[in-house]
């Protein structure tokens, strides 16, 4: 009676475990490039407005930028996280704008708590194609912002909408931008001094 062949370099059993071993890698290396490119996503978004993004400017490139004579409306929008202890919203929530002139809104903030709490704002802007031709030459977003126990602050955002916006077919029906706002906590407040004393103090005597 004849033995069954053995394996060789291309049997089914093996080739099947090399793509197993490889597709494993590739997921692993996709995951760390995910976590990579972060950074490089938010730089991304804000050069081009890609995904709902504004875009960032500096002073050379708005004073560019000249007057359309085109009015448009738009609507500000403040939220923070579930569970942050602040106060937030726009002094105004509707500005008729000159598009290609800069304009400020100032946003209101408030820490309810009786600790520091450091946050940083997201932002988005609706209608999503409307996004890239939201400049913001100033903005509290750029940093992340501390307040005091209950402390308040106004915070302005510099922007203008680039003339362009008016030849976009796909903005032709436009009315109104909204331009929104999300605060997040980013910074747990530190242990008071004389809490981690009392402990430094319960530790010693045991």
């Amino acid at each position: 009676m004849s033995k069954p062949p053995r394996p060789g370099k291309g049997s089914p059993g093996k080739s099947n475990g090399r793509i197993a071993l490889m597709a494993g890698g590739a997921a692993a290396a996709m995951l760390g490039l995910g976590f990579a490119s972060v950074p490089l996503y938010r730089i991304f978004c804000e050069a081009t407005g890609f995904d709902g993004t504004t875009r960032r400017v500096d002073e050379a490139q708005a004073a560019t930028i000249k007057d359309s004579g085109k009015t448009l409306s738009i609507r500000f929008d403040a939220n923070v996280e579930r569970g942050m202890p602040w106060q937030f919203k726009p002094l105004q929530r509707t500005d008729t704008i000159s598009i290609g002139v800069r304009d400020m809104a100032v946003f209101w903030a408030k820490n309810d708590s009786d600790k520091p709490i450091t946050g940083t704002a997201s932002f988005n802007v609706e209608p999503e194609q409307a996004a890239k031709y939201f400049n913001k030459i100033q903005c509290f977003c750029f940093t992340e912002q501390t307040l005091k126990p209950h402390e308040e602050v106004r915070m302005p955002v510099v922007y203008y909408v680039d003339p362009a916006f008016l030849n976009d077919p796909d903005n032709k029906d436009v009315q109104q931008i909204t331009l929104s706002y999300t605060f997040h906590v980013t910074k747990t407040p530190a242990a008071p001094a004389e809490d981690a004393k009392s402990l430094d103090q319960s530790k010693s005597a045991g």
